[in-house]
């Protein structure tokens, strides 16, 4: 690169929240009409979206799931027990409104929107179908470079775009799921160098294997790892990653810009954050982990990135399913921060 070349991606600006205003918001929070701390983790979590929204208020009505779906090139070499055909088909269920995310969704009040990033097929217009496809799938990281860098950049800045347009739109918070078979092959790989963390450790079942299965899907990875010693995180993503999870990247840090809470689901979507914090560290503060996944590999993003999960449920689906979970446990934290009377107006006789 010349001198005087622009970076292929830059990150967007995203400012830290102000620790000097936690002191006040804790206050706030210990004086309410309860004992201090008898709400546990609510109300860090309401600490956490009040310094999120300062000097505003905190709102959680206006919930919004992202799905990004994308191939893998990874699948040829046998990482998963199902084709990438499958990847299709979610995506077609998720826009006949029949998906468990979908029907977690409708139980909390929650929008749906599917974007295809990297499908590996020409899918139908549909209305509920967000075309943002940067191409066909990513192509065989054991063998080569998932994508190249200008489409790594690409990815970044369109699931970026998606969020930022959600939020002007009216979305208070943005919830984040992925469909994409292999792409537990392909999280393995980014958390082991972006953690960074022994490859062995970050590789689990996925969405199931047998012993067979896992010797040829641990083979694979091995394979790839060794194939490039990328470690800055846009030559990761390239080398290793997904254009879904490069979707989710780029929504993290477009949520983050606009001040807005976004939460992480699972293994894939951690990993989606541990690389938008390794391009932005400012990202985190932004940031609400769902839950603990089963998918082995999960607790080593997690420590990595010094998250509390909300809920541990042995979830290990995908899909957004345990962000739409946690959603009402954010929409409960911003009520709590905004509706609750104060122990001294209580006390007073003026509610």
């Amino acid at each position: 690169m010349s001198a005087h070349s622009q970076p292929l991606w830059q990150p967007p600006a995203i400012a830290p929240v102000d620790p000097q205003i936690a002191a006040g918001i804790r206050a706030v929070i210990d004086g309410k009409a309860k004992p201090p701390g008898s709400l546990g983790r609510i109300e860090d979590l309401a600490l956490q979206l009040g310094m999120i929204r300062h000097p505003g208020e905190p709102r959680g009505d206006n919930a919004v799931l992202l799905v990004f779906a994308g191939d893998h090139g990874l699948v040829a070499e046998g990482v998963s027990q199902y084709p990438s055909a499958v990847t299709v088909a979610m995506v077609m269920t998720y826009l006949a409104g029949r998906a468990t995310a979908n029907a977690f969704a409708t139980a909390n009040d929650i929008d749906v929107r599917v974007i295809d990033i990297g499908v590996a097929a020409e899918l139908p217009v549909h209305p509920k179908l967000i075309d943002a496809k940067v191409r066909m799938g990513t192509a065989n990281a054991a063998r080569e470079p998932a994508m190249t860098a200008e489409q790594a950049a690409d990815a970044l800045s369109r699931g970026y775009r998606i969020a930022v347009g959600e939020i002007k739109a009216g979305a208070d918070i943005i919830a984040l799921g992925e469909m994409g078979i292999g792409n537990t092959a392909s999280s393995a790989l980014v958390v082991h160098r972006l953690a960074p963390a022994p490859l062995d450790d970050c590789i689990g079942v996925g969405a199931g294997q047998d012993d067979a299965g896992m010797a040829r899907k641990r083979a694979t990875i091995t394979k790839a790892a060794a194939r490039s010693d990328a470690t800055a995180p846009l030559d990761v993503l390239a080398e290793f990653g997904g254009l879904e999870i490069a979707g989710m990247a780029g929504a993290i840090l477009g949520a983050a810009s606009q001040r807005r809470p976004v939460i992480i689901d699972g293994f894939i979507s951690s990993a989606a954050a541990l690389l938008a914090i390794r391009l932005c560290p400012a990202a985190r503060d932004y940031c609400v982990f769902a839950h603990r996944s089963a998918e082995r590999g999960h607790d080593i993003v997690l420590h990595a990135l010094d998250a509390k999960p909300l809920l541990d449920l042995g979830l290990r689906l995908g899909e957004g399913t345990g962000a739409l979970l946690a959603v009402p446990l954010v929409r409960a934290a911003a009520r709590m921060l905004t509706d609750v009377a104060s122990l001294d107006d209580v006390l007073a006789g003026k509610i």
